[in-house]
């Protein structure tokens, strides 16, 4: 995602980038060249981008969500780490995995290590209440992440099932980087509330296209193989729709719950999938959050801010990365 989105708060999120480097920074060379090649890879930023974002509604001076900005892209890259172990995977952002370059054991211990500096910094606002909506929500994302890896290959379950697993595979973690920067800088319930729902909607928007980017996108600009979710078992929306309502029906069943099926068949699934009506249910499926994301914010003034976490609800129903 290109900063323009977060024009608002561009010098801060630029200070959050050098945050990053600064608290994966250590004395053990091999952890602090992991975790640093993490923050290289790049990425989108759009935890911190909405925490600050939500500050600077509130606040000039935003200064104060510096360290909870980094700490919410801590959490996020301690989980992609973690991720790209359980997946197997060689290449995350257009470059190697850190599992690839340093292995498994290295892989676990730097998300373990990155995931320690993101408490601590949380830790730093002395705030009790924050603390337990960073610890609920990291328990509730781990479970969706065991969830999700005991229904690889399930053509059995349904939507119920997926918008379970995306809620704590994305949404929750976008959902409380809006929250917390709330919770840090007003003390209107009403207010935080809507935001928290503002990020929650948005994020299963979010996840719903990226889903659907799986299928149809471009390899070199996903940054990674197209299929990936095929190739490991994990049937999202644009799947779903297909196993329900395609006249291949059966054969794809078939297909979807053979793991080598799954890896030599990779683009013909893709064919039925793209064939079926499939890509176009989900992106109605994630136009339909997006939308309910921004009724959340009806009760915020309007303001540049609130202008611009419209704009972004937008953004993610076109983004092609």
């Amino acid at each position: 995602m290109e900063f323009d989105l977060f024009k608002l708060v561009r010098k801060e999120m630029e200070l959050v980038e050098q945050s990053l480097y600064q608290h994966v920074n250590t004395s053990e060379q091999v952890l602090s060249e992991a975790s640093t090649h993490l923050i290289k890879a790049g990425g989108k930023r759009i935890r911190p981008g909405f925490a600050l974002l939500v500050a600077r509604m509130y606040r000039d001076d935003i200064g104060y969500a510096i360290p909870l900005a980094t700490a919410l892209e801590l959490v996020h890259m301690a989980t992609l780490v973690h991720d790209d172990v359980i997946d197997n995977s060689e290449v995350r952002r257009g470059t190697g995995t850190v599992k690839r370059l340093w292995g498994n054991r290295v892989a676990i211990y730097a998300g373990n290590f990155v995931f320690a500096r993101a408490l601590d910094l949380i830790a730093s606002y002395n705030r009790q209440d924050i603390l337990e909506v960073v610890a609920d929500a990291s328990m509730k994302i781990c479970q969706g992440e065991i969830e999700q890896m005991l229904s690889c290959f399930n053509v059995n379950l349904g939507l119920k099932n997926y918008l379970r697993r995306i809620e704590r595979k994305t949404a929750l973690l976008i959902s409380l980087s809006c929250q917390v920067g709330a919770m840090l800088s007003t003390s209107n319930p009403k207010e935080i509330e809507a935001l928290r729902r503002y990020g929650y909607d948005l994020g299963l928007a979010f996840q719903i296209t990226d889903d659907i980017l799986d299928f149809v996108a471009d390899e070199a600009t996903l940054g990674k193989p197209t299929g990936s979710d095929i190739r490991q078992g994990v049937i999202t929306l644009p799947a779903l729709y297909a196993l329900h309502h395609d006249a291949r029906r059966d054969e794809l069943a078939q297909l979807l719950s053979s793991p080598q099926a799954c890896q030599d068949n990779t683009q013909y699934i893709i064919d039925i999938v793209c064939e079926s009506d499939g890509i176009e249910y989900a992106y109605s499926v994630s136009q339909h959050y997006a939308h309910r994301s921004k009724r959340h914010l009806a009760i915020l003034p309007d303001t540049p801010v609130k202008e611009t976490l419209l704009e972004l609800a937008d953004f993610i129903l076109t983004r092609d990365y």
